[in-house]
């Protein structure tokens, strides 16, 4: 018999999204899992839809007391699978296989965690459209980084999470700091591009800085260099620039060049976050904490 798994959800007001989401996920091909849904006070309809669902688990918190580490620990704990699979409200699974393959990558004992490929919705801007191909694609940018892993679409193992869980000092990018602490202890963290969920998100300038700046700031707790690698001309000034140029030739070879003013000044606004958040994050992780 298939292993139980369990699905575990975040949502907050994103009823558009699970009009789809949920469907897809009644039609998967693997049939034993179990949902745990995780909710923010959504006024949206959305409890509505997901009571539908008849999740096994159905938790409503206030949305002042969201931490992302804090929930996904909270999920694991009210699991009864040893796997753990999280899906976004906003993630749609795209055909009946997207489960079974992050499911079958997680039965080696030494893969701590896998992650499914993303495609943007149709509507998204050229900018970020552009970085769900470097993040996602056929010949994929990130592979090359020193590390990258998006809990959106994804599973860990629950052994393995029951040696450390997830750090609720993390506001953002939760997921990225417990997958490098996993490569750090040998175990395995695999893309599994099989597995396919629609997945974006177009962010206002605004939006844009701040979720650049969260990252940065949770960037800072695991960085292994100096903190003067992190710093105006370097991270700002020329990154900008690098960036300008890499969605220039995106645009245009995506018949897209009319949206390339507005990918300047998200990046403008995301390398600017960037800077400050990572000081930021420097100054609370690394300069307030008590030695060892």
């Amino acid at each position: 018999m298939e292993p139980l798994v369990s699905i575990i959800m975040r949502s907050c007001n994103e009823g558009w999204a699970l009009k789809e989401t949920l469907p897809a996920l009644k039609a998967q091909d693997y049939r034993n899992w179990e949902l745990i849904v995780i909710d923010s006070n959504s006024t949206d309809g959305s409890v509505d839809l997901i009571r539908s669902a008849r999740p096994q688990v159905f938790v409503r918190i206030r949305r002042e007391d969201y931490n992302p580490a804090r929930v996904l620990n909270v999920g694991m704990e009210l699991s009864r699978s040893e796997f753990g699979i999280f899906l976004n409200a906003d993630a749609t699974p795209q055909g009946r296989n997207w489960l079974r393959p992050l499911v079958e990558r997680l039965q080696d004992p030494r893969t701590a965690a896998v992650f499914g490929r993303q495609i943007p919705r149709p509507h998204c801007h050229a900018v970020f459209a552009h970085d769900y191909e470097r993040c996602f694609g056929s010949n994929r940018e990130s592979a090359r980084w020193d590390h990258f892993f998006s809990m959106a679409s994804s599973g860990i193992r629950k052994d393995i999470w029951r040696l450390r869980g997830f750090d609720p000092r993390m506001q953002y990018s939760e997921d990225d700091e417990y997958t490098r602490w996993c490569r750090s202890r040998d175990y395995r963290v695999v893309y599994v591009p099989e597995s396919v969920a629609m997945h974006s998100h177009n962010y206002t300038p605004k939006e844009a800085y701040r979720r650049s700046f969260g990252e940065a700031r949770a960037l800072a707790a695991v960085w292994n260099g100096s903190s003067q690698q992190v710093n105006w001309p370097k991270t700002v000034l020329l990154g900008w620039l690098n960036d300008a140029r890499r969605d220039l030739v995106w645009c245009v070879k995506n018949g897209r060049a009319k949206e390339w003013p507005h990918a300047l000044r998200i990046r403008w606004e995301q390398r600017r976050a960037r800077l400050s958040g990572f000081r930021d994050g420097w100054k609370f992780y690394r300069e307030s904490q008590p030695a060892g």
